[in-house]
């Protein structure tokens, strides 16, 4: 049975392109929406000087199998590919090779490329920003930031952080309420570029008692532009709470300072370098709910925060909130 209206979907991370993805799948007619230019979320990537940057996730992990069996899809498509980097780990100013046997998936050739080719040719409304969601007699209408109405739908995914889906769910209290209760934590990124290689071994480096708690050589991902050694450095969630409304120049000097005493090697001023604030990084804390629903009303919120905090929650949130809403139709 085919929904009488589209399914509205508002975001267009892993989550939401899951949802709609399995939607079509089943032949329902889907809208997304996104507050942002592009697709990807959180696994966005930024175009720069230096090339495209991923400044969000870095990789991503695959064990459930039913995600196992999506990733090997997309690596067949040429989405994603193996990062078998050099990995350390960094405690008390003290690096130490630190291999392991986890396979580390990225996109190729930048991070955004999955939920692109996800996308697809479903039809989108980008730099949309949906703030207000609410129901009449049968159907939904969605407000935009411009006072611009959408609609009708005859059901409404809401596929984004947990503190910005609360306000989209209005509608259904327990659903707000939930959604508002999700802790998140935020991460400062920043990108650094050096005209030539760091004399380092280190491509990827997990760090603690540090401002910063991860960093990563560009370079040594498959697919990357190599004319420059550019470095993307994830501050703490506990730096990047305590520093939130730094400016960007500051944050910068802080995390490449922090950088050149940790890498071991002469660290010269970079050729280019950026900052990004992700307020909504990661949930403090997993959760097992897989979705939010209110199938009565056929209002439901999926994401990350639903379940792992990871790439492969985000996309089985999606996966169970379409499984959800369809059983309902």
């Amino acid at each position: 049975m085919s929904a009488t209206a589209p399914i509205a979907i508002i975001g267009t991370g892993i989550a939401g392109l899951s949802a709609a993805q399995a939607l079509h799948a089943a032949g329902q007619e889907v809208e997304l929406f996104d507050k942002s230019r592009g697709s990807g979320g959180r696994m966005s990537s930024k175009r720069s000087d230096a090339g495209s940057l991923d400044l969000g996730a870095q990789y991503f992990t695959a064990r459930d199998r039913r995600f196992v069996e999506v990733v090997q899809q997309w690596q067949a498509r040429g989405w994603v590919a193996e990062w078998t980097p050099s990995l350390y780990h960094c405690n008390d100013g003290l690096l130490s090779a630190s291999p392991d046997e986890q396979v580390r998936w990225v996109g190729i050739p930048r991070m955004s490329a999955i939920t692109r080719a996800m996308l697809g040719a479903l039809p989108v409304h980008f730099s949309c920003h949906i703030t207000e969601v609410f129901r009449g007699e049968q159907h939904w209408t969605l407000q935009d930031a411009e006072g611009q109405s959408h609609g009708p739908f005859s059901h409404v995914v809401v596929a984004a952080p947990a503190p910005q889906a609360s306000a989209l769910l209005a509608a259904a209290p327990k659903l707000a309420a939930a959604a508002a209760s999700v802790a998140m934590e935020p991460t400062w990124a920043v990108a650094l570029a050096f005209d030539s290689p760091l004399a380092s071994q280190v491509e990827g480096c997990f760090v603690q008692d540090n401002p910063l708690d991860w960093l990563a050589r560009n370079r040594s991902k498959p697919g990357r532009d190599t004319a420059l050694d550019t470095w993307v450095l994830h501050a703490s969630s506990s730096w990047s709470k305590q520093h939130l409304d730094l400016s960007k120049e500051a944050v910068i000097e802080h995390l490449h300072g922090a950088f050149a005493e940790l890498i071991g090697c002469a660290v010269p001023a970079p050729a280019f370098s950026l900052a990004h604030r992700w307020l909504y990084a990661r949930p403090a804390s997993a959760h097992q709910w897989g979705v939010l629903a209110d199938a009565n009303l056929g209002l439901y919120a999926c994401g990350d925060w639903c379940l792992s905090g990871r790439v492969e929650g985000a996309w089985l949130s999606g996966q169970e909130a379409a499984r959800r809403l369809l059983e309902h139709l």
